[in-house]
């Protein structure tokens, strides 16, 4: 529920979020993710997270990263750690949970609405804190992926769960095809 003169912020974890519209089978359009929630209420802030590959001549993620950055959404962007699994697969790694608890903590005496857009589990004492500060939480991912992309306790502690799914027609858009050496740096 949302309530057209709170002040609302977005905070994005970008692989998590990536991952659960990849699951199922759309692109988030961001520019109409946008200006859904800026329907809602009054949107202070868009953060966006994600690790970046600085080591490769071209990232995927970096066309993504610039037109977010001159469209709205503040950027927190960090490089990732590069790696090869037991299998000998090459895998890339960049948390930024950190970050986004740092900032949304920091913001929250300013707001009065957190839209988290996450599944990871590892969020829920940053929500049940939000919470105790005055602030409702509302969070988005799925549970209609297999498996779902939310943890049960972040789901149970939010004030609000929104399926990505539902939002499908609203921001999203048909997946476009990304080359499968590049997909990898998606992933976290």
């Amino acid at each position: 529920m949302f309530y057209k003169d709170e002040r609302l912020a977005l905070f994005i974890d970008g692989s998590n979020l990536y991952a659960a519209a990849k699951a199922l089978g759309f692109d988030i359009d961001y520019k109409l993710l946008r200006q859904e929630f800026m329907r809602r209420g009054k949107l202070l802030r868009a953060f966006y997270y994600t690790a970046l590959l600085e080591n490769d001549e071209y990232s995927p993620i970096r066309p993504l990263v610039d037109w977010l950055h001159y469209n709205g959404f503040t950027m927190v962007t960090k490089p990732a750690k590069e790696y090869t699994d037991s299998q000998g697969r090459r895998k890339v790694k960049g948390n930024m949970d950190i970050e986004l608890t740092v900032d949304a903590m920091e913001l929250a005496p300013r707001v009065d609405h957190i839209v988290l857009f996450s599944g990871d589990g590892d969020f829920r004492p940053l929500v049940e804190s939000l919470q105790r500060q005055g602030v409702r939480v509302s969070v988005v991912s799925t549970i209609r992926s297999q498996p779902p992309m939310i943890a049960d306790e972040l789901r149970r502690q939010a004030d609000n769960f929104i399926e990505l799914d539902e939002l499908k027609e609203v921001i999203g858009r048909p997946p476009r095809e990304v080359p499968a050496d590049r997909e990898s740096a998606y992933s976290s």
